[in-house]
């Protein structure tokens, strides 16, 4: 065998054993155990003692019929790693941001699977906001939305409140 070959061939041989882990390593985390599991990571870089994350989420489209909206479940699946990792909770501020057809993911009529997802994480210190120009698009009324929900003004002035207090947008 040519020397590439075989170097390669060694490293993937020297791969530690978890690097062959899969949806089976993936368990109910330590905050919100119904939604947003999460596994262990071998050599994960450690998060710094007394670090505070101000995170938001942005979501808006709607999940298919009887699904969870993802962007709900990354919300939890966060709030779930941080915990797991050592975090304390009450150093996890988190926020999601809702317009576009994922109003209908927090609202009472139509929130289907999302209902109890989004009563979790409420209970749990996440703030929801809705667009409120996307709920009028939608005839979504502030009565409409579920417990623990609040309409803003717009999806950007949300983020933009958000972001003068220190949050930034997760990208997943």
């Amino acid at each position: 065998m040519p020397k590439p070959v075989l170097a390669g061939l060694a490293a993937a041989i020297a791969l530690p054993a978890l690097a062959w882990a899969g949806p089976g390593d993936f368990a109910p985390g330590p905050v919100i155990e119904e939604f947003g599991p999460v596994a262990p990571v071998e050599g994960a870089l450690p998060i710094p003692e007394g670090t505070e994350f101000r995170i938001s989420f942005d979501t808006k489209d709607q999940a298919a019929e009887g699904e969870l909206n993802s962007k709900l479940t990354a919300a939890a699946r966060f709030l779930n790693m941080q915990a797991a990792a050592g975090v304390p909770v009450e150093n996890i501020h988190l926020a999601i941001v809702v317009h576009g057809t994922a109003v209908h993911d927090v609202t009472r009529d139509s929130a289907g699977a999302n209902a109890d997802l989004v009563a979790a994480l409420v209970e749990h210190g996440v703030e929801i906001f809705v667009c409120g120009q996307s709920a009028v698009w939608y005839d979504v009324a502030a009565d409409d939305l579920l417990p623990g929900v609040s309409m803003s003004l717009s999806a950007m002035t949300a983020h933009a409140l958000l972001q003068a207090d220190g949050y930034t947008l997760n990208p997943f």
